[in-house]
């Protein structure tokens, strides 16, 4: 495995900065050490993805591992990114775990309808939030398998 594919990077889509910097912060707490890149909206999040926008320099082979996706966004929400990434055949595999404030039936079933691979909602508690986060890498970074695409 070259160097590159070793590399790991966590696509937070957040546009809350204090949920943004508490996430940063609980991933290095727990010593993950990934790359982590930071979307504030939906429109930024797609560009990241597909190589738009300011990011049009950015090669598309190189996905990131998980994109950790609020639902409540500026611009374009989380739901329509879900949507377009699953729709794309470049993206459609892409681990997306939903992570929400919002424990609403519709935008769960909304979620999972769309494709997710996970939903979680927001611990309010830091201790509690840091460990759902440190949980999350571990999973998404560390044990799960992705397609071979």
């Amino acid at each position: 495995m070259t160097e590159r594919a070793n590399h790991k990077v966590i696509l937070l889509v957040e546009d809350n900065p204090d949920d943004e910097a508490l996430a940063i912060r609980a991933l290095k707490r727990h010593h993950i050490g990934n790359e982590i890149v930071v979307a504030h909206d939906g429109v930024e999040a797609l560009d990241y993805l597909f190589c738009t926008g300011m990011y049009v320099d950015r090669d598309i082979v190189n996905k990131p591992s998980v994109v950790l996706l609020d639902l409540k966004l500026p611009r374009i929400d989380g739901l329509e990114v879900l949507r377009r990434v699953r729709e794309d055949p470049r993206t459609k595999f892409l681990p997306v775990v939903v992570l929400t404030t919002s424990s609403e039936e519709g935008d769960l079933l909304n979620s999972y309808s769309l494709g997710c691979n996970s939903y979680i909602c927001k611990p309010v508690d830091f201790v509690q939030f840091s460990e759902a986060i440190r949980q999350l890498g571990m999973y998404w970074l560390l044990m799960n398998e992705p397609p071979p695409v």
